[in-house]
């Protein structure tokens, strides 16, 4: 048996090579005889910006600087209490912890933490350091991976942020936090144990964060790799990361109210149009000239017999559905396909909307039409049900799974979620039917 990957909307070489090592390896591990192939598109098939950005207003060629999206917080006239049902170390700021505002601001928590009242600004004595001092000294000689392995303290924090895909990140990540007004500011502030608990957790949050942004949504790490990571960071800056987040994350729930929307917009519109290229691009010119991307899609599928699992993620999953439903319709389905399985897909939306190039508008799958298994994430605002676009089609099943990211975070985590690879074994077990070789359709 024979697995075919297909990434989605904008991905390139950088970001698909261990996206697909990491795939293989899941399959292998369930199907120890399987070829897992790959079928990369993004250099030949994928969007960029011919002129370099020059339609872009106000856009000179050069990204501006990442927008700070949260203003600097005055200090509220009493501190914000952690609420009786907040659980130690989780904002209340939301059903995702905080996160959705961690991954767009990364410091602003400890912006938040730095101006927030001190209690008791005599805490302490001379020549003893305090807690922030701690927290700084701390970070400081927070070391990425060492070169000869890990050491015996840090073996589970090395191993995960060598599983996904952190590790590189990290040095540059200590860098713009140490160097970060927030965290200086919050430090000096945290002059007694309760504030420097506090601190701790923060600053654990604040470079974990600071590690997801510098990967991007592509990042390979589900929440509670995530939540694990802040763990063994705070373990690493002297204490626990699940001390009280109430007083933060009080006041964010104002300050994102105050983010001044068109005026970033205006500001940072190059930097975010050139940043959204690959992504929205790719789906863009796949509308207009999808057909030299279904045509490689069909090339790679005949390239090896079958029995053939196509595996295709976002838009990748839409191009796969084009191609499948366009060849069953003219009666020439590709031999050996036994299951579609897409991941984080957007094809049973078009269909909905009568934008799919394979199917008209309100139309049934064609005879000839492989089993798809439709894997999607609730939190995706990517991925969509298939079941109920196709009624009644036995052909056609639909699989909830959560890997509690945020947007956008969500839609590249799925293949590390062993439910998706479990339910992929489970379809093939099912025995779904191979497509007929060509001709043999009824």
């Amino acid at each position: 048996m024979r697995f075919l990957f297909v990434h989605g909307t904008g991905v390139r070489r950088a970001g698909y090579d261990p996206l697909f090592e990491l795939v293989a390896r899941e399959l292998t591990a369930r199907f120890p005889d399987a070829e897992v192939a790959p079928c990369y598109w993004g250099d030949d098939h994928g969007a960029a910006l011919a002129a370099g950005g020059a339609s872009i207003p106000g856009f000179a060629g050069r990204p501006a600087p990442a927008p700070a999206l949260l203003p600097t917080p005055t200090a509220p006239t009493a501190p914000t209490a952690p609420t009786a049902a907040a659980r130690p170390g989780v904002s209340d700021g939301g059903a995702d912890g905080g996160w959705a505002l961690l991954l767009v601001d990364p410091l602003c928590e400890l912006r938040v933490l730095a101006r927030l009242p001190v209690e008791d600004e005599g805490f302490g004595a001379p020549g003893v350091r305090t807690p922030g001092e701690t927290v700084a000294g701390k970070l400081a000689v927070l070391a990425p991976p060492a070169a000869d392995g890990p050491t015996a303290e840090g073996a589970e924090l090395d191993a995960l942020l060598a599983a996904t895909g952190l590790g590189p990140h990290l040095p540059a990540a200590l860098d713009r936090l140490a160097g970060a007004e927030e965290f200086t500011e919050a430090c000096d502030r945290a002059v007694d144990p309760v504030a420097g608990a506090e601190l701790i957790a923060l600053t654990a949050r604040a470079l974990t964060a600071e590690l997801l942004t510098a990967a991007g949504p592509g990042a390979l790490c589900t929440a509670d790799e995530r939540d694990r990571l802040v763990e063994l960071l705070g373990d690493r800056l002297g204490g626990a990361a699940r001390g009280p987040l109430g007083r933060a994350a009080g006041v964010l729930g104002k300050l994102s109210m105050r983010i001044g929307g068109q005026r970033m917009l205006d500001r940072h519109r190059g930097a975010l149009t050139v940043g959204a290229t690959p992504a929205l691009g790719d789906i863009l010119r796949y509308q207009a000239r999808g057909g030299p991307l279904r045509a490689f899609l069909a090339e790679r599928i005949a390239a090896a017999p079958g029995p053939t699992v196509l595996i295709g993620h976002s838009l990748g999953g839409i191009a796969l559905v084009d191609c499948l439903a366009l060849a069953a319709a003219r009666r020439e389905p590709p031999a050996g396909v036994r299951l579609l399985v897409t991941v984080g897909s957007q094809a049973p939306f078009l269909h909905e909307l009568g934008a799919l190039s394979g199917l008209e508008p309100g139309a049934a799958l064609p005879a000839g039409f492989p089993h798809w298994l439709n894997v999607y994430d609730p939190g995706d605002v990517l991925g969509y049900r298939a079941g109920p676009v196709f009624p009644g089609d036995p052909r056609v099943t639909d699989h909830e799974v959560s890997s509690r990211q945020p947007f956008p975070y969500c839609h590249s985590a799925y293949f590390k979620l062993p439910a998706l690879y479990d339910r992929i074994a489970a379809a093939l077990a099912g025995d779904a039917p191979v497509v007929p070789a060509a001709g043999a359709a009824g």
